[in-house]
């Protein structure tokens, strides 16, 4: 695990904290106790103030709560899947976890905002609306190429079976099995029938 991340990290959460005074709020009733985040192999770790702002945590302090991302739910977490947040791993303070768990669902970086400031507003929103729709074309490339890969693996080299040949079979192997049961009853008749011989 990589050394904690120093102030910059804390300064960009305050950041986006400030911009939503009931976050600071939730977040004030938890102040002292430390949430670490790891992110693959990188983790980073915050204590929490008594502004509700956070703070980066001193090497070496108790933490209350941990969070594990995978770095693989980064980008539907960016995307605000709700499974997403499901998949989170969290051990330790659950007051905390749910505090963190709300503010992650709920708490949005106004990114258009900040860069209003730099580049003026005209400019910054078409970045933001260039950005939405890089997003928008990139999820919809993904499930082409997911359609395109689950249609090629059914139907052209099939190593899945499609949901219909599956009902197909299901559906065979149950009409075998009513024919087998005929014909087992149909022998105990002839059976019966067949005269006996002395």
């Amino acid at each position: 695990m990589s050394a904690l991340f120093p102030h910059p990290a804390a300064g960009a959460v305050n950041h986006v904290l400030r911009s939503a005074p009931l976050a600071l709020e939730r977040l004030r009733r938890h102040a002292g106790l430390t949430a670490a985040f790891h992110v693959g192999p990188f983790t980073v770790a915050f204590t929490v103030q008594t502004t509700g702002e956070v703070a980066a945590a001193m090497p070496g302090a108790v933490r209350d709560l941990d969070v594990r991302i995978s770095p693989f739910l980064l980008p539907r977490l960016a995307a605000q899947e709700e499974a997403a947040f499901r998949a989170i791993e969290m051990e330790g303070d659950m007051e905390l976890a749910q505090e963190v768990s709300f503010l992650a669902r709920n708490l949005t970086w106004d990114v258009e905002e900040d860069l209003s400031r730099l580049v003026g507003d005209i400019a910054a929103h078409r970045m933001v609306q260039g950005a939405r729709e890089l997003g928008g074309w990139a999820r919809d490339a993904a499930l082409r190429v997911g359609q395109g890969a689950a249609e090629y693996w059914t139907e052209e080299s099939p190593l899945i079976a499609s949901r219909v040949k599956v009902e197909g079979f299901v559906r065979d192997v149950a009409e075998l099995r009513d024919g087998v049961e005929r014909l087992g009853k149909r022998m105990e008749l002839l059976a019966g029938r067949a005269p006996r011989r002395v």
